[in-house]
């Protein structure tokens, strides 16, 4: 059963606005996939292009190597799962699951039976007969769950379905999710602004902005080596430090950071970085670390903003000597244990880091992401 999807030159326009400019991808059959960004960038307009909710202006959807084009949403070899589930607030769970099947002209007893299978698949065996509002948000989300692998799709596709989840629950359910989609072997394409979710279960995240796709990649990759700085921006928390070229060293780049002096770095996706060009170095806060003022290697002097206890580790935020700016720096508690007692607003501090663990890219004026929210502020297309 080929569960694949291809987008071929996919282009969706609503009057004069452009959601989805030319996309092709292809997602592997009995792949979990997801799209990740924030809010507008198009990955829900994608969602329903593939569901057959919306038809692309050009460019066409393949599932299982078939054109789905004039195919309708309900003779489409796939089931969705929506952000605020849609169940049947008056039916039993038992109900919900088999409506599907009813619609096709299934017998009861089928009906039955495929109800049982699949509530035993998303561990609520017993709970057929219970009502939707004697359900926690969990178990409501299984049953959203069982309701659209009832009809045996090829593809499932599932938009948000755990935003409204409480922070315990979302972590339960993506744990819970992954393992259904092993069991299945179903290909899963999952739609969410939440990178935590997107790294978690997905064997690749396509990151999109401004209707544009970012990077394809599987999560340690986009991770570890992103390939725009809109990437390294929104994917994780990344310090960022403006600098140019001066020289080329391998795989690594010698810059000049103005005030900060000379700084090396580790040349991300993007070749073409010569002398002389604009770039942004970017740090994770976790690859930071303090150091002596006299230590060598990449040093940075700061000053102590803030210092946040966040349970496994501290979180320091340190304001740049000469250029102001303020990096965090990320402690786990083997490093940050009695730590957090010698720190105090306004004290001096060297942050030392490894040039082999940054990312340096060209500027991007593109999309830039605020760092605390994870909105994109600003745009030069008019996406927002």
């Amino acid at each position: 059963m080929d569960g694949s999807v291809r987008l071929e030159e996919v282009v969706m326009r609503f009057g004069d606005f452009t959601a989805i400019d030319k996309t092709s991808l292809t997602i592997g059959s009995g792949e979990f996939f997801s799209f990740l960004g924030p809010s507008g960038c198009g990955k829900t307009t994608l969602l329903n292009i593939v569901s057959g909710f919306l038809t692309p202006s050009e460019g066409q959807v393949l599932i299982g190597g078939e054109p789905m084009a004039g195919v309708p949403v309900n003779r489409r070899p796939t089931a969705m799962i929506f952000q605020n589930l849609a169940l049947f607030p008056l039916m039993t769970v038992f109900d919900n699951i088999e409506f599907g099947l009813e619609v096709r002209g299934v017998d009861r007893r089928t009906r039955r039976a495929t109800a049982e299978r699949l509530l035993a698949l998303v561990a609520l065996e017993g709970s057929g007969p219970k009502r939707i509002e004697e359900l926690s948000g969990g178990q409501k989300q299984r049953v959203a769950i069982a309701r659209a692998l009832a009809v045996e799709p090829r593809v499932l596709l599932l938009d948000e379905p755990l935003s409204a989840l409480d922070l315990k629950l979302r972590q339960h359910m993506r744990s819970e999710l992954k393992a259904i989609q092993r069991k299945t072997g179903i290909t899963f394409i999952y739609i969410t602004h939440d990178q935590g979710e997107a790294l978690t279960m997905s064997d690749r995240v396509a990151v999109m902005s401004a209707g544009r796709l970012q990077q394809v990649a599987d999560p340690v990759t986009l991770y570890r080596q992103p390939a725009t700085g809109f990437v390294a921006a929104f994917v994780g928390e990344n310090n960022r430090i403006e600098a140019r070229v001066i020289e080329r060293l391998g795989e690594r780049v010698r810059l000049d950071a103005g005030a900060l002096g000379e700084l090396e770095g580790r040349v991300g996706e993007e070749a073409g970085l010569g002398v002389g060009v604009e770039v942004a170095l970017y740090l994770r806060p976790e690859q930071l670390r303090p150091v002596a003022a006299d230590a060598g290697g990449m040093t940075l002097p700061a000053r102590v903003e803030s210092v946040s206890f966040e349970g496994a580790w501290l979180m320091v935020a340190a304001r740049l000597e000469g250029s102001g700016e303020v990096l965090r720096m990320q402690l786990g508690s083997e490093v940050s244990r009695g730590f957090a007692d010698a720190l105090s607003r306004g004290e001096a501090i060297t942050l030392g880091f490894d040039p082999a663990e940054t990312v340096v890219l060209p500027r991007d004026d593109g999309p830039r992401v605020d760092a605390e929210t994870g909105e994109v502020v600003e745009a030069s297309d008019g996406h927002r």
